[in-house]
């Protein structure tokens, strides 16, 4: 883990660190598993920092990219505050098939964008980092993220059609770029939510301080 650290440019602090969700998720969770197995202080700091780096580079626009700033449309300073309201990029190597572009299926792998199924990832992520701090922030933002990507990437149960979920959206959540739908996302969503759900419950001394009541009778019925 301290290889891929300095690898990925988590540990020493890389200009361009290289980020892609879902490996930085299990990375967030080994660090945090170190940490909880060695009491090395180190483990926590580096969980912690690669949380920060993740949302300062994958809740961003690309540097090849015309856009800037937070994908959220966010102003700098209130992104910071909510880094997770539009949601995460993938961290791909090529940026976005744009709408004028020809569907590639090949291709479409190694372009960026946003996956359900590395978003409910980053949530538990963020979810275990308030688990082994205490501190409520992280899973304020794991539900932030839930609420903002659950709203786009569900769709549906208008003039009877089924309720579903797409497959992957564009960076800034505007349209879907794969609309098939994962067999496991709405399964692992239903997991991810209760699992917030608890979390925010224990952090505040309520039964269910933040409300994700919407999004588990949506992904109970898909």
């Amino acid at each position: 883990m301290l290889d891929f650290a300095e690898r990925t440019g988590l540990s020493p602090a890389g200009v361009s660190p290289e980020r892609y969700l879902w490996t930085d998720a299990f990375a967030v969770c080994n660090f945090l598993g170190l940490y909880m197995q060695t009491g090395d202080e180190q483990y926590r700091r580096l969980a912690l920092n690669l949380v920060s780096q993740v949302h300062a580079v994958l809740g961003r626009h690309r540097r090849d990219d015309a856009r800037t700033g937070w994908i959220s449309g966010l102003s700098e300073e209130e992104g910071r505050k909510y880094p997770t309201a539009g949601g995460l990029r993938i961290g791909k190597k090529l940026n976005e098939r744009r709408p004028h572009e020809l569907f590639d299926e090949q291709l479409e792998w190694d372009r960026d964008g946003q996956y359900f199924h590395y978003l409910t990832q980053w949530m538990h992520a963020l979810d275990s980092v308030s688990r082994a701090t205490g501190d409520p922030i992280f899973n304020r933002w794991a539900i932030e993220l839930a609420k903002a990507v659950h709203a786009r990437f569900a769709y549906g149960a208008r003039n009877g059609t089924e309720k579903r979920l797409y497959w992957k959206m564009s960076i800034d959540l505007s349209h879907p770029l794969v609309s098939s739908m994962g067999h496991h996302d709405p399964l692992d969503g239903l997991i991810t939510y209760y699992e917030l759900r608890e979390t925010s419950g224990r952090c505040s001394g309520q039964a269910s301080s933040q409300d994700l009541a919407g999004e588990i009778a949506d992904m109970t019925r898909i």
